[in-house]
């Protein structure tokens, strides 16, 4: 089950960014424990060993499940609702406990499967994206998954490698410029501008679009 709260939502998600991607055994905390890390040990979440309070393995699915809400919360009031990234994450811890099951994969189905939140990091990824589903009507999706003829209108480009990133803006691939598929095979061809542009799939998956069916 769920667990709610803001207060609980914040510290499970804290607690697998420590052990998950920054390597620690957990997050230093002092006695008394506060009441979200009480309320998650009385659950069997959580275990505390002084100084360091750490995920059970019941925990870690729901500490893995509130991270996952939270970066496609921040993905969400980015790409469709326009919010600056500098105060999306106030935004996000408010947004992140509604998000309730089937919701979160109904709202990363709708943005197209994101890879990462607005800052780069990784969203564990849920059924839907294992499964590819496709059937809640996409505002945004890769330029992979188009078809032929179908356009919209770059939103944004996630790539960890940062010299490929620079070749793409400097040639004018750039968030904000219209963009229509022309071909898949043998390389994605598609055209911004008055320019055309040939990809793999590893770049075109990359690329993502927000479709003009569902543009403001």
């Amino acid at each position: 089950m769920p667990y709610s709260g803001e207060d609980v939502q914040h510290l499970l998600a804290r607690l697998w960014v420590a052990q998950e991607e920054d390597g620690e055994p957990g997050l230093r905390m002092d006695i008394p424990l506060p009441p979200a890390a009480e309320m998650l040990k009385r659950e069997g979440l959580v275990e505390y060993s002084p100084p360091y309070l750490r995920l059970t393995e019941k925990g870690y699915p729901e500490a893995r499940l509130a991270v996952r809400r939270r970066r496609l919360a921040e993905r969400l009031l980015v790409d469709v609702l326009g919010m600056e990234e500098e105060g999306v994450h106030k935004g996000a811890c408010r947004l992140e406990h509604a998000l309730i099951d089937g919701l979160d994969d109904s709202i990363c189905t709708l943005l197209g499967h994101p890879r990462f939140c607005p800052h780069g990091k990784t969203i564990p990824p849920g059924p839907c994206c294992r499964e590819a589903r496709k059937t809640v009507g996409r505002l945004i999706a890769p330029l992979c998954d188009l078809h032929p003829g179908e356009s919209g209108t770059i939103a944004y480009i996630q790539m960890n490698d940062p010299q490929r990133l620079q070749k793409l803006m400097a040639m004018g691939i750039l968030p904000g410029e219209k963009t229509t598929l022309l071909r898949r095979s043998p390389s994605y061809v598609f055209r911004v501008g008055f320019s055309q542009f040939a990809v793999d799939e590893e770049i075109a998956a990359d690329i993502y679009v927000r479709l003009h069916d569902h543009a403001p």
